[in-house]
């Protein structure tokens, strides 16, 4: 039996939480989803170090520490840098695309409006990185 795919995902609304985890449950991959509701939350539940995710799924729009302050932070950090990183936002700013892959992402993706395209999104995201290398190994 294959571990089921660890991911933080650090969302400060509660729908698109819903919508994430409903996503997930129709899935057939097993993940297990730590929620952090803004970037200071998910700095703490990783400095607790005792399972790091496989994966993080970032908004930018953030309370407290915002997305691009979150990344700086854990691309700064040797035992985190290497979690990837993929950003989730409604922003579609040339800017924040550019300035997020400069930092290291591993993938940025604009929250389409229509469900069925979210869900589509999703599915391609989480099956990819279950199937990673660096995952499994």
């Amino acid at each position: 039996m294959t571990k089921p795919l660890s991911i933080l995902l650090v969302e400060d609304d509660q729908i698109e939480i819903m919508k994430f985890n409903k996503t997930v449950a129709s899935l057939s991959i097993k993940c297990d989803i730590k929620e952090a509701n803004n970037g200071e939350e998910a700095l703490q539940l990783l400095l607790l170090k005792d399972q790091l995710p496989d994966i993080i799924l970032l908004d930018l729009n953030l309370p407290k520490v915002n997305g691009l302050e979150f990344l700086k932070i854990i691309k700064n950090n040797t035992s985190l840098k290497h979690i990837p990183i993929i950003i989730l936002t409604t922003s579609d700013s040339y800017k924040d695309k550019k300035e997020c892959f400069k930092m290291g992402v591993a993938g940025y993706m604009t929250k389409p409006l229509k469900y069925e395209d979210y869900i589509s999104k999703i599915t391609k995201t989480l099956f990819y990185w279950n199937e990673s290398e660096l995952i499994s190994a």
